[in-house]
């Protein structure tokens, strides 16, 4: 009986264990959950632009504020194509790693800041009220897309830095 026992238990934990392993394998990282989910087009440009993308790929955890193409389209007209130039690179890697934040800081820990130290080195200020978050002055319309190597939180405004 003990040895069945130990058999049974040896199996659940052998399939625990190769589930867990093939779910992490089928996740994608923020990249590739952001170009999947096609309303990050214009992020991902800045992103491949600012040389940010393999950065993005790695290892983390990540959070990342993600700003929408409809985000991006409230800028005033010129203002995307600007920083999409060489010669503005870093200007768009200040930009980008504001809407990043070290770690993987998931929405039940969000609305518990008051302040997040962005990859930038600057703070941007959270604030939650009435079962809403913003962030900076925009407003995170959904929370907690996992990825492999992190969580994005959708953003309605593009976040610039101080």
């Amino acid at each position: 009986m003990k040895r069945i026992c130990m058999m049974i238990c040896t199996a659940v934990l052998l399939t625990l264990t190769f589930s867990s392993s093939a779910f992490a394998a089928d996740a994608k990282d923020i990249v590739d959950t952001a170009v999947a989910a096609g309303n990050f087009k214009t992020l991902a440009a800045a992103l491949q632009a600012a040389g940010l993308v393999d950065t993005l790929k790695g290892a983390g955890p990540f959070t990342v504020f993600a700003p929408t193409d409809e985000a991006f389209a409230k800028l005033p007209a010129g203002t995307v194509e600007d920083l999409l130039k060489p010669e503005n690179k870093q200007k768009l890697v200040s930009i980008l790693t504001y809407h990043v934040v070290p770690g993987q800081v998931m929405a039940s820990d969000v609305v518990k800041l008051h302040e997040a130290k962005t990859v930038n080195g600057q703070e941007v200020k959270i604030m939650a009220e009435d079962g809403k978050v913003m962030v900076g002055d925009a407003n995170v319309t959904k929370a907690d897309i996992q990825c492999s190597n992190g969580v994005i939180h959708v953003i309605d405004t593009v976040l610039l830095p101080q």
